[in-house]
């Protein structure tokens, strides 16, 4: 898709930059031109890619817009006020309980220099400088009258560095997720922090803790799955982990952003309760991380949008959960200046109203605003103090490297190697998130076989390198990461086919493979006779800005990939024509090899029905999205150099309408999602209703076995003082201290050392009308073989609490809780109550 736009246009379209923008440095004005002016901006077709089964366009909505070498899809222009009704009044400012130290300190800081500051100088803080307004993704104003204060920059990904060089691709947060290991998940966070750091980077955009409400959701892979303690836990750790280096991290999408179609022009409307115990549970937990920042979403929330949301930002995130930081919009989500500024927006991103509209509904249109008392001078001084207080508290007022790239004009960036040693913990990672689901006769670890087979396209290389397409918005090679603005650049990408090729040389393992597609009948005749055959089937989604074999962000289905598209288009260049699904792959190579193992890199939960039962598909790992090192790793589990570890964050059903929300895909004005579902997202509804899975939320297997034994429960609910509700009283040390103690022994009864994941989970009485089996719980354990270890898990009041809608508080259930420890949510092996 192209825009044309008349010539008096363009030469008007320097004034307004800098005009309106106060975009006055000549790089700037460079970037301003370059976006408006066609013969350089708009390479031909730059957003459309591939042909076939490979080809990407901008999804409806988005426009293309290439500058120099960067190109990216960008949503049309949606300027204008709120449609909805607010209720905001005149924002207040309150007292808010158990501040952490951290700010109080960083507050004490930015209070006397806000004093100070003029108001055109206090709304700038919180104005970015447009699409293109520097060499970041998000760039915001420097203040002369605040010392060493340059702006901020902004970035993503959640993954890495998004449009640099010289910086790592880290496995996605699904599959940090699937570790169930915080060490790892800490780990990862720090890593990414100093290449953020490294980059001159203030604001790091992630990570993403929306749930996996509905499996096909095209975001999915960003988030860490179906359960809202798992997600908690990770994004606090990957919180910490980030902040450690300096660099303020964001917690985003706040709230209930959890589809891609109508993510801008629909309602998720979300009982009282869901809302706590579900969705707001990951961002008490950000907030308990003092995370710098938060990012409001695209869509509304029971009928008003999130980013002038005064019950969703001011209530429950600044007032219950006594957030201290700052609150950024999603690129092009406000949609006003007084409601949004009111309802607790504190920064608007990328600045302008839309794309190239030189115009911002901050800025100006704020200082205006305070003028007529729309917005009242005590509410913009708090929202320039939050955003100047989350500079000083990650201390980047002092010795913080500069920007040392471009996101737009490459070749003006010093483009400074990052990566360092984060390899190691990229291939470590990749292989602790890999899931072993099926391990028939103990077929894993492989130990040299006389021949291996190696067939689907998912296990090459990408025929036009790692980086094939815009923000790999195509599923051509290994799937190792999904796309859209969560994604990054490979500087490598070691793929399966190569790892396995290198291992087999050393081994004296012959190869055959097939590759190229994922045609049936070649790959059958390569598989046929050989002792080992590996199946590679991906399935791919992301942003909701680019259409990708079909699908607009959100998958279509849950099928594994390559189902026929580039029958219906014209040029094949890389699936032949197949019209197959890679279901068919693996039921037809299994037809002639009784050793046939798939490997699946996907996004999420894929249907297996057509081929798990076969009994010639011995084994099956679900390998995610692992990242730069997706080869190395695969191979560290196939031959059993990693004892796997991983377990599934998220269910994976027999049949997708066993899940309890589905993707809504078509609608017409403001499309309403009802969360009717309540509290039974992903394993819960299956509990709750007793479906069984394929394979249950927890699930997956080892090269050895463990023991669980000595159940011992201790501890008491009684005592202390809670705090009287109001801004901060989610934070009550009383809810979260320590109360009970759930301590058994873990032995490794096999012969192999490995890592268990015990998990953890409370079934409340049935008067609570919780779900059957909650996750509270986790470690990961390594034992050698014959090791015995104790492990406790500590729960508090809150762990054992739900939220009344009437009082509006926490309160601990009344009656018999049910603790149960296990593997997984179905194998639970060790099972006590305690009395609340």
């Amino acid at each position: 898709m192209r825009v044309r736009r008349s010539k008096r246009r363009y030469r008007d379209a320097l004034g307004p930059c800098a005009r309106d923008m106060s975009l006055s440095s000549a790089l700037v004005l460079l970037a301003c031109a370059l976006a408006r002016w066609p013969a350089v901006a708009r390479a031909q077709d730059a957003c459309s890619t591939g042909t076939g089964s490979n080809l990407t366009t901008c999804s409806e909505g988005f426009t293309c817009v290439t500058n120099m070498n960067t190109s990216l899809c960008v949503a049309d222009n949606q300027g204008g006020s709120s449609p909805i009704q607010t209720s905001n009044g005149p924002w207040t400012p309150a007292t808010v309980a158990n501040i952490a130290p951290e700010w109080a300190a960083a507050y004490a800081k930015a209070r006397p220099i806000v004093a100070n500051l003029s108001n055109t100088d206090k709304a700038n803080l919180g104005t970015g400088l447009g699409q293109f307004g520097g060499a970041c993704i998000g760039n915001t104003h420097s203040i002369d009258a605040i010392p060493g204060f340059s702006g901020f920059c902004l970035q993503d990904s959640p993954v890495g560095v998004r449009f640099v060089s010289g910086n790592s691709v880290f496995p996605a947060q699904i599959n940090a997720a699937a570790t169930f290991n915080r060490t790892l998940i800490r780990a990862r966070g720090a890593a990414m922090g100093a290449e953020f750091r490294g980059k001159g980077i203030h604001v790091a955009l992630g990570p993403m803790m929306n749930l996996m409400r509905a499996p096909a959701a095209g975001r999915n892979w960003e988030g860490a799955g179906g359960d809202p303690y798992l997600t908690g836990e990770v994004a606090f750790e990957l919180i910490q982990g980030v902040q450690s280096q300096g660099v303020q991290a964001c917690a985003k999408h706040f709230l209930n952003n959890e589809q891609e179609h109508f993510r801008d022009s629909s309602s998720s409307n979300v009982d009282d309760r869901t809302q706590h115990e579900l969705y707001l549970h990951p961002f008490l937990r950000s907030v308990q991380a003092n995370v710098a920042s938060v990012m409001c979403s695209y869509n509304q929330v029971n009928g008003t949008y999130a980013c002038e949301n005064d019950g969703t930002i001011n209530r429950l995130l600044k007032g219950e959960l006594g957030f201290q930081g700052y609150v950024m919009s999603d690129w092009y989500a406000t949609h006003s200046t007084s409601p949004a500024a009111n309802g607790g927006l504190d920064m608007t991103m990328p600045g302008d109203e839309f794309f190239a509209s030189f115009s911002s509904y901050f800025g100006d249109n704020l200082v205006n605003a305070v003028k007529k008392d729309d917005v009242t001078q005590e509410r913009l001084d708090d929202m320039a103090t939050r955003i100047l207080a989350a500079w000083f508290m990650l201390g980047q007022d002092s010795g913080y490297p500069e920007v040392n790239f471009n996101s737009w004009l490459s070749f003006l960036g010093h483009n400074v190697n990052v990566q360092g040693d984060h390899a190691g913990l990229i291939r470590t990672m990749g292989a602790a998130s890999a899931v072993l689901l099926k391990n028939k006769g103990g077929v894993l670890p492989l130990s040299a076989p006389q021949s291996i087979a190696v067939v689907g396209s998912g296990a090459r290389s990408a025929i036009l390198g790692p980086n094939e397409c815009l923000d790999h918005s195509c599923n051509d090679g290994v799937l190792a990461v999904g796309w859209g603005s969560g994604s990054a650049s490979f500087q490598y990408l070691v793929a399966p086919l190569d790892a396995i090729t290198a291992r087999a040389k050393a081994d004296n393992t012959s190869i055959t493979s097939w590759t190229f597609s994922d045609d049936v009948n070649i790959s059958a005749g390569k598989a046929k006779g050989t002792q080992v055959a590996l199946v590679f089937i991906t399935a791919d989604s992301g942003e909701a800005s680019y259409t990708v074999e079909g699908n607009a962000g959100d998958r279509n289905d849950l099928q594994a990939w390559h189902n026929g598209v580039c029958g219906s288009t014209s040029g094949c260049a890389t699936c032949l024509c197949n019209d197959v699904l890679q279901d068919n792959l693996v039921e037809k190579v299994a037809s002639v090899n009784n050793n046939t193992i798939v490997v699946v890199n996907s996004v999420g939960p894929i249907i297996m029905e057509p081929w798990i039962d076969n009994p010639n598909v011995t084994a099956v790992v679900w390998a995610g999205l692992p990242g730069q090192e997706a080869g190395n790793a695969l191979v560290d589990i196939l031959y059993g150099d990693v004892n796997p570890s991983g377990r599934l964050p998220f269910t994976i059903a027999k049949a997708e309408p066993d899940y309890s929300a589905r993707v809504i895909y078509q609608g017409s004005g403001t499309v309403q999602i009802p969360y009717s579902e309540g509290l039974l997202v992903d394993y819960r509804h299956f509990d709750a209703n007793n479906i069984e899975p394929r394979f249950e939320f927890g699930f997956g297997l080892s090269y050895t076995t463990f023991s669980y034994s000595d159940l011992h429960i201790s501890g008491s609910i009684a005592g202390g003082t809670r705090q009287p509700s109001g801004p901060g009283s989610a934070l009550d040390p009383w809810l979260h201290e320590p109360v009970i103690n759930v301590s058994f022994t873990l032995k490794n009864t096999g012969s192999r050392a490995g890592t268990e994941i015990p998990q953890l989970y409370t079934s409340p009485p049935a008067s609570a009308g919780s779900a059957p089996f909650n996750l509270k719980g986790f470690d990961a354990v390594f034992l050698n073989p014959g090791e015995s270890k104790s492990v406790t898990f500590q729960l508090s009041r809150y762990d054992l609490s739900v939220w009344d809608v009437v009082r509006q508080q926490w309160e601990v259930v009344q009656g018999d809780t049910g603790i149960s420890v296990g593997a997984s949510s179905r194998d639970l092996k060790l099972k006590g109550s305690i009395t609340g």
